[in-house]
């Protein structure tokens, strides 16, 4: 979305919060967001605290990183609204159906992509598409 800023993303997301707040005109990337951070209210303590805007989210502190979990959110977003990579809409339909939530399908979801992205990163290449949608027809099983 951004680059490799973490602080800008970070505050990018501060900013679609506070214009939701404040009533105002969202884009449709701003409404994605927010629509993930509504359904989040456990991190919204981040959104008022300049700190959290530099923190690192290790798991050896047990913690979460809340960025990087909507981040995944919205990635999903966009993924379902494209149908990129083909087949991705109706797997995460098949696995709404069967958690019959489609906030926990995504939650799942967030398995496959953070796996595909892992490897991909430790590999130095682009995520593997099929192997994506394979871990996501698992799910849907």
């Amino acid at each position: 979305m951004f680059g490799q800023d973490r602080e800008q993303l970070r505050r990018f997301f501060v900013t679609c919060w506070d214009k939701r707040l404040s009533g105002s005109a969202l884009q449709p990337l701003e409404q994605l967001i927010v629509q993930v951070i509504e359904q989040h209210p456990e991190y919204h303590r981040h959104f008022g605290d300049d700190d959290h805007l530099q923190r690192d989210f290790t798991p050896e502190q047990g913690d979460t990183n809340p960025w990087l979990h909507m981040g995944m959110h919205i990635s999903l977003g966009e993924q379902l609204g494209a149908d990129r990579p083909v087949g991705v809409r109706d797997l995460y339909r098949d696995i709404a159906a069967r958690t019959g939530d489609p906030h926990a399908a995504e939650h799942a979801m967030m398995e496959c992509l953070g796996l595909a992205l892992w490897e991909a990163q430790r590999a130095g290449r682009m995520p593997d598409e099929d192997a994506y949608i394979e871990c996501l027809k698992k799910l849907a099983r």
